[in-house]
């Protein structure tokens, strides 16, 4: 089959060109900005991809368009294609027809930790000797990708991908999750988000409700206890089995913290082990234990997910060190709903002790943008000792439709705001010194903030 992907160089687009490749498919995709690192991954992959959405591109003659959703209605192409009655269908869809169909499918939901918890699974199944096939939004370093079919020759029915909860298509308003057909489903969390296509919590819990509604009953739902909004999404109706994780009474999977990091994995009150690792943050142990559950269905012993986790490397920015510069640690960090930064700092408050943490953040999600979390940030921010907020300027216009300086006042003298990215960088490494911490957080690229700021501390 020739498919033509119309958003190819989105990290789901991208992770599903690469998938359809190796399943023997040919495939092209175009997208407005055509550039590295995912323009350079899929070439290497021998996929063509083309500049804009130009109306000629339907000359290609494929036998499907598979449309992301970033295309909307007034699309050239898109509009082309509709009326000459073109086939066409969605990311999700496809995946789900064409990839995850036989397979035993393990997703991975919630408002945070999708990624890292899709990762830990991955590397469980993989340390374990079950090669899975995974599609996850980040670079895995324990792998060097983010998605492929299978971990060896003979195709693996085991298959991890990160559930998410927006929306699928401008023409299909369902949840990307109600395509994979799990039989394994993490709900690790449940907050409001998404602010620009759910009104309110509500909605979300709607859609999660969906995911539970296509769980076999021989499935199995590994849901986290202390959330009351999945409490919620559970009463309207359950024919799975579930297990709950986390710290609540009569839960069936729990953990006891060390200082140090590591933590004791108990299941119904037995000791499994414990897990000893680098990472840091009470977010990352839930993770690790949703994790370990999951595997735990498909027959990986808790022991031996535990004694894998151990060799987790984590996912490209997630509290990943870009570089270190007299003394000056740089770390990037994906983080931009106030519940992940807060979460975020405070794991590495619990890392780093009395070190000054600088906290550098990008309000950039569509959520952010539209203000709906802009009271919660200077709360999110309470743990950091210096605050550095930047809302970028668009054709000389602020990209946040609201005041970036209001929102950040409550934090005092110790927060400031800029639009400009040279002197937001001037100001950081003039109040950066010796052991102090650098945390930069945004969902997007960021201006390449990071290496502007080792750069200019080396000089």
């Amino acid at each position: 089959m020739h498919i033509h992907i119309l958003g190819i160089c989105g990290t789901f687009m991208g992770g599903l060109a690469v998938l359809a490749k190796e399943a023997g498919h040919k495939v092209t995709g175009c997208d407005a900005n055509v550039y590295p690192p995912m323009s350079t991954q899929l070439q290497a992959q021998g996929i063509e991809l083309i500049e804009g959405f130009g109306s000629e591109q339907v000359a290609l003659k494929p036998d499907l368009f598979v449309i992301g959703n970033v295309v909307t209605r007034g699309n050239p192409l898109m509009e082309e294609i509709l009326n000459r009655g073109l086939p066409y269908t969605s990311g999700p869809q496809w995946i789900g027809e064409h990839i995850l169909q036989d397979k035993w499918v393990l997703a991975v939901a919630g408002t945070h930790g999708k990624t890292s918890t899709s990762a830990m699974l991955a590397w469980i199944l993989e340390d374990a000797g079950y090669h899975p096939g995974f599609l996850i939004g980040g670079v895995l370093m324990n792998f060097g990708i983010s998605a492929r079919l299978s971990g060896q020759a003979a195709d693996s029915v085991f298959f991890v991908i990160e559930a998410d909860e927006y929306d699928t298509a401008f023409f299909d308003k369902r949840s990307k999750f109600v395509h994979y057909h799990a039989k394994t489903a993490i709900l690790n969390n449940l907050e409001y988000d998404h602010a620009d296509i759910f009104p309110d919590l509500a909605a979300i819990e709607t859609q999660f409700h969906h995911l539970v509604r296509t769980v076999p009953g021989v499935g199995r739902l590994i849901v986290n206890a202390q959330e009351t909004a999945l409490r919620r999404v559970l009463d309207r109706g359950c024919w799975s089995e579930h297990e709950g994780f986390g710290a609540a009474d009569r839960t069936n999977w729990t953990l006891g913290t060390h200082e140090d990091g590591s933590f004791d994995v108990l299941f119904d009150g037995a000791m499994q082990g414990t897990v000893r690792w680098e990472l840091s943050g009470e977010h990352n142990r839930m993770n690790g234990l949703a994790a370990i559950a999951a595997a735990r269905h498909v027959g990986v012993l808790p022991a031996q997910a535990i004694d894998a986790l151990a060799r987790f490397q984590n996912v490209k920015r997630r509290m990943e060190v870009r570089g270190v510069v007299n003394r000056i640690t740089v770390y990037d960090d994906f983080a931009h709903h106030p519940t992940a930064i807060a979460t975020t700092l405070a794991g590495l408050r619990k890392k780093t002790g009395a070190a000054r943490i600088l906290a550098v953040l990008e309000p950039r999600s569509n959520t952010m943008k539209l203000g709906t979390m802009k009271q919660a940030l200077s709360g999110s921010l309470a743990d950091a000792d210096l605050v550095f907020g930047y809302g970028a300027k668009a054709n000389g216009k602020q990209a946040l439709g609201w005041d970036l300086s209001a929102a950040l006042a409550p934090l005092g003298q110790k927060a400031s705001a800029f639009d400009d990215l040279d002197t937001l960088v001037h100001a950081i490494v003039l109040a950066a010194r010796p052991g102090d911490q650098i945390l930069v957080m945004s969902n997007g690229g960021f201006g390449g903030v990071h290496q502007h700021i080792l750069d200019a501390l080396g000089r």
